[in-house]
């Protein structure tokens, strides 16, 4: 994607290594004594929406950073993996980009650094955020800043010509799985975005207890799901794969959410004319990336780390979010909106945004999603209480 952003890059490099924001002036970092190659680990897709930004910060401060070094890794081996480089005291990445699953497993495992002590080289977050964003941003209890926002899902995703009449409420989609056995599909939670909005929605659709407690307030989802899954062939590892086998045909509905709808219809693994649905009771859950530091980085990196940070939260960085659609419409900062984006984004969502997006974000409920330790267990139980009875 980076050959689609070159023009726009060029022109916040060209803010000659200073971009303001409500004032604040960038490129603060004291200096190192040489530029520093900064390492970034993404684990939730999120390069494709910030990889473009930060090379411009780059660009725009050569004697601060020499380059990003970027690499990505599956959400569940990235904790084992700090785990043993802070035990071994020598953490070799600097910062990573990650979804809620992350977030919430680095703190319940002490994994991130705790941000709260550099608040003063940090934006004023609740003044810039969207409103929704700066609830997700509570969510991550210091130990990460917002990155990008979306309202995510959960949504199904169906084929028009195979589903002329789609599902509207959770009863009928159930209905229709019993009559279309392993025609329906959704990944592991624990890796996948959709998979996890779809059991987090699930609560609201069907009228649970309670929708935050995942132990005592969810015995009709985990009743759903349990017989939802007789007629759900495996459970992929990541979304992707439900993409593609939507787009082969193999399935005729998924689970999805609206940057998981767009992109891959943008990149063709998704036929164009796929349409989207949501089921009576629908409530958003909402999402978000993540930046965060892991223990054990050294002061003088952090130091740099966090006017990187600071960077990416100024409108030119976040108008990079737009992207394809991969997280429509991705922006975390208010006032950052599609004109300001790169104009192959402005293109992408032209053709394959949805009108009805608008309307659906503006008139049903936002909620955020499950705290760290409650996203955790339903993680766990899930995958044991489902996941276990198919090969995955």
């Amino acid at each position: 994607m980076k050959l689609t952003r070159r023009s726009f890059v060029g022109g916040v490099a060209g803010i000659g290594g200073m971009a303001a924001m409500g004032g604040r002036v960038f490129a603060a970092a004291p200096t190192p004594a040489q530029p520093l190659t900064i390492s970034i680990v993404d684990v939730a897709g999120n390069l494709a929406l910030t990889q473009g930004a930060f090379d411009a910060y780059a660009a725009a401060n050569p004697k601060i950073v020499s380059k990003f070094v970027y690499s990505t890794a599956p959400a569940p081996e990235l904790p084992a993996k700090l785990q043993a480089q802070e035990a071994a005291n020598h953490v070799d990445i600097d910062l990573v980009l990650t979804g809620t699953d992350d977030l919430s497993a680095g703190i319940s495992q002490s994994l991130w650094t705790e941000l709260g002590q550099y608040k003063a080289d940090l934006p004023d977050l609740a003044s810039i955020y969207l409103p929704q964003a700066n609830k997700m941003q509570a969510l991550a209890q210091n130990f990460g800043v917002t990155v990008s926002y979306y309202p995510s899902g959960p949504l199904i995703e169906y084929m028009p010509d195979a589903v002329p009449t789609p599902p509207t409420t959770a009863q009928e989609l159930m209905d229709w799985t019993k009559q279309n056995p392993n025609k329906f599909l959704y990944a592991r939670p624990a890796n996948s975005g959709p998979g996890r909005t779809f059991l987090m929605g699930l609560p609201y659709l069907l009228g649970d207890t309670d929708p935050k407690d995942p132990v005592k307030g969810w015995a009709k989802t985990w009743e759903y799901l349990g017989a939802l899954g007789e007629n759900i062939e495996y459970y992929p590892t990541g979304t992707t794969i439900t993409m593609k086998e939507l787009g082969q045909g193999v399935r005729d509905i998924i689970a999805s959410t609206t940057g998981w709808d767009i992109n891959p219809r943008v990149l063709g693994i998704v036929p164009a004319e796929a349409k989207i649905g949501t089921l009576k009771g629908f409530h958003w859950v909402t999402d978000a990336h993540y930046m965060c530091i892991p223990k054990g980085v050294a002061a003088d990196r952090v130091a740099v780390l966090l006017d990187v940070m600071s960077f990416m939260l100024t409108k030119p960085a976040q108008a990079f979010a737009y992207d394809k659609g991969y997280f429509y419409p991705g922006p975390a900062v208010a006032g950052v909106t599609i004109d300001m984006a790169p104009q192959a984004s402005q293109d992408a969502i032209k053709q394959f945004g949805r009108p009805e997006y608008d309307d659906l974000i503006a008139n049903n409920p936002l909620e955020v999603p499950l705290d760290a330790q409650a996203l955790v267990t339903a993680f766990q139980m899930w995958d044991q209480q489902i996941g276990a009875k198919k090969k995955t």
